[in-house]
């Protein structure tokens, strides 16, 4: 497979000169000022001044999503409330490469600002939203399946990988013990539960304004129909356990799913902080210590569920 060019601030400030059809600088310098964004992951992502985002997909499997996801930002936009960006130009930047020139979402991340009440209640419209989006319109869009994980194989990895974050005073194993084989066996997912995942809640991708309102969501390359519990595992990673559940409660979501979602996010930041101290990883480390503290928040939910034959009541 050939080899994609890496762009350069010359290479995108040409492309976007004539999508914005803008002039020369002020400095002399053509085009508008453009910068890479940092931990863009695998798009190479651009600010475009302050009120656009360029995205080029790096090789053709991006490319394919990046198409899939123009079209299903489109079906997602009118079930959701909050914003979903609008790409104002696409096309090819280097033969069978995409690209997208976004409108800028106003805010920040989920990193930088907490998500309040309210905010809570924006996700849990979000998470409502993607229940709502109809599969089949999905599905003829290109939006894959996914299966469920089997989270008795993720706690079984878990469990291992806890001894080495215990040896490196990281984490203590004992408290995977929480979660038992019976308990991980109650919580798997139920047939025909599938609905539209954004599968990529991280706090990055999540725009939220300074009062803690959540304004917009970010990158929909990954998304699937599967589990809802994903989602709900993501916001955990994002925005703690806690906050997580009651978006996920007031959205409609029972106690299995809600616990599923917790449990997933768990077993995961045990995982990845394990392979990032292995070297298997890149994450930065902050980052992987507070995904571990907030899916390990304790919360109301699971005092008051008893993990019992038959499992946790489901309403959703």
């Amino acid at each position: 497979m050939t080899q994609a060019p890496t762009p350069t601030a010359d290479t995108v400030r040409r492309l976007v000169r004539t999508l914005l059809k803008e002039g020369k600088g002020a400095d002399g310098t053509a085009g508008p000022d453009v910068r890479p964004v940092a931990g863009d992951g695998e798009h190479s992502t651009w600010w475009v001044g302050t009120r656009h985002v360029l995205r080029l997909a790096p090789d053709r499997e991006a490319a394919v999503r990046q198409r899939r996801e123009l079209r299903l930002r489109d079906l997602v936009r009118p079930h959701v409330p909050v914003a979903v960006p609008t790409s104002v130009a696409h096309g090819e930047w280097t033969p069978g490469l995409t690209y997208t020139l976004d409108t800028k979402v106003p805010g920040a991340t989920a990193e930088d600002h907490d998500v309040s009440a309210v905010g809570e209640a924006d996700l849990a419209g979000l998470l409502t939203g993607l229940r709502e989006v109809p599969a089949r319109q999905a599905e003829a869009l290109g939006v894959p399946r996914a299966a469920p994980r089997s989270l008795e194989a993720l706690r079984r990895m878990a469990v291992s990988a806890a001894r080495g974050l215990g040896d490196a005073d990281e984490f203590d194993p004992a408290r995977l013990s929480q979660l038992t084989p019976p308990g991980a066996a109650q919580l798997a997912a139920q047939p025909g539960a599938a609905v539209l995942v954004h599968h990529a809640l991280r706090g990055e991708h999540l725009v939220v304004s300074a009062d803690g309102r959540v304004r917009g969501v970010l990158d929909w390359t990954q998304a699937v129909l599967g589990d809802p519990a994903e989602d709900i595992a993501g916001l955990a990673l994002a925005v703690g356990s806690g906050a997580a559940v009651r978006a996920a409660t007031l959205a409609g979501y029972g106690a299995r799913p809600c616990l599923r979602g917790l449990w997933l996010a768990r077993c995961d930041t045990v995982l990845h902080l394990a392979a990032r101290l292995d070297g298997r990883d890149t994450a930065p480390l902050p980052l992987l210590r507070t995904q571990l503290r907030r899916a390990w928040e304790a919360i109301l939910l699971e005092r008051v569920t008893e993990l019992r034959e038959g499992g946790p009541e489901d309403e959703a």
